[in-house]
């Protein structure tokens, strides 16, 4: 039997990249193959996983905000970080959305709107993973309205009062530090909380079906009594957790690939090792007609990640091209792990293989950072001139 053509050859993938974004992928691949994948599927199956752990190995890694500037963040290129959530989603996506909201919404959301002091206190040992972080927007009944927060901070003196809950927030129970967002006389404001502050409470959610491999909590902010300086003194309105959800979607848009392609390459290897009728699944055109049409969308979705990775580096991405990234990528990433099931059958759905692990969780990453149908919306608007939102 010939060895088959690769994804990244078939697409010439490789050519797309520098050798430093080659080096980073390689070196967060290696990471993921040996101290994550061996153990992923007894994490998902347990729900749980030892996030405080993971989260230093991951900033001596160096991923942890590393596309932030200074303060102890790598500095690299958005397309280097995207690389790293390819590669870290192609394990599992709860370590994905770890990572994630630690860097591109915590620590975004400090590096982008905080105070000097608020930098130097939090960002280095959140990037040296020593701090977890969580990002405190969605509300049980505010999800895709986030304009909608019952949450508010009020003042009292030289003092805020926050009371309010959030829901679905990951990393929330382990988390040192909340970037919280609520209602002010004067808008919509984010805070820095420290999770040992009095009345600041995260119970874990417990009985989720996806995203087993990751910490989601609800925050109960109960009379939180915060300093004056506790406030994102840049971030004002919405624009600040917008452009947070921006940064955490970009990385989405290249880490749904990689959860599809770990799909992909278990259903190639798995048809071309099962004999069906004397001779491989691999050999039936049924099976090639899946992986060709898979391969297609695969290949596709990478380009359209790198291709945003530069206009993001370029400083050139705008909201609408990156909702165009993380419509296609997770919805593309959803049907073939749902296709890649079909060629494992009855094997595709226990966790010897990873295919209805991934299917699971990207029913989650469908619907976080923005549901399909908000980003429908977002295009549609780009493309009509008219909000058709309400």
């Amino acid at each position: 039997m010939t060895r088959p053509q690769a994804l990244s050859t078939l697409f010439a993938l490789d050519s797309l990249l520098s050798p430093d974004e080659i080096e980073i992928r390689d070196t967060v691949r290696k990471f993921a193959a040996t101290r994550l994948r061996p153990h992923i599927a007894q994490w998902f199956e347990s729900a749980r996983i030892p996030v405080r752990e993971l989260a230093r190995e991951l900033g001596e890694l160096g991923v942890l905000g590393m596309h932030l500037d200074g303060h102890g963040c790598a500095g690299t290129s958005a397309t280097a970080y995207g690389l790293a959530c390819l590669e870290l989603e192609a394990v599992d996506s709860g370590i994905r959305s770890l990572v994630s909201v630690q860097g591109s919404l915590a620590m975004f959301s400090i590096h982008h709107w905080g105070s000097e002091e608020q930098k130097r206190q939090w960002l280095p040992r959140m990037a040296a993973g020593t701090a977890i972080g969580c990002f405190g927007l969605t509300e049980p009944d505010f999800g895709s309205n986030p304009g909608g927060m019952r949450t508010r901070a009020r003042r009292d003196g030289g003092d805020w009062i926050l009371d309010g809950t959030k829901m679905w927030i990951t990393n929330g129970s382990v988390a040192d530090v909340a970037v919280v967002w609520a209602r002010t006389d004067e808008g919509i404001r984010g805070f820095v909380v420290p999770t040992d502050t009095p009345g600041f409470s995260a119970p874990e959610i417990h009985g989720k079906l996806s995203l087993r491999a990751s910490v989601t909590s609800e925050l109960v902010l109960d009379g939180v009594r915060l300093p004056a300086s506790a406030m994102l003194p840049e971030a004002e309105g919405l624009r600040g957790p917008l452009a947070a959800l921006g940064e955490a979607r970009f990385g989405i848009a290249f880490g749904a690939m990689g959860a599809a392609r770990d799909c992909f390459e278990t259903a190639v290897d798995y048809a071309r090792s099962r004999t069906v009728f004397d001779k491989p699944l691999a050999g039936y055109q049924l099976t090639q007609a899946k992986l060709a049409d898979m391969a297609l969308e695969l290949g596709k979705g990478h380009l359209l990640a790198y291709h945003l990775g530069r206009l993001k580096d370029g400083g050139e991405i705008t909201p609408e091209q990156i909702s165009t990234g993380k419509l296609n990528s997770v919805r593309e990433a959803v049907a073939i792990a749902r296709e890649c099931r079909t060629i494992l059958g009855a094997n595709g759905i226990t966790l010897e293989y990873p295919v209805l692990r991934h299917a699971n969780n990207l029913e989650s990453v469908l619907t976080y950072e923005g549901t399909s149908e908000v980003h429908q919306l977002t295009l549609g608007k780009a493309l009509t001139g008219e909000a058709a939102f309400r």
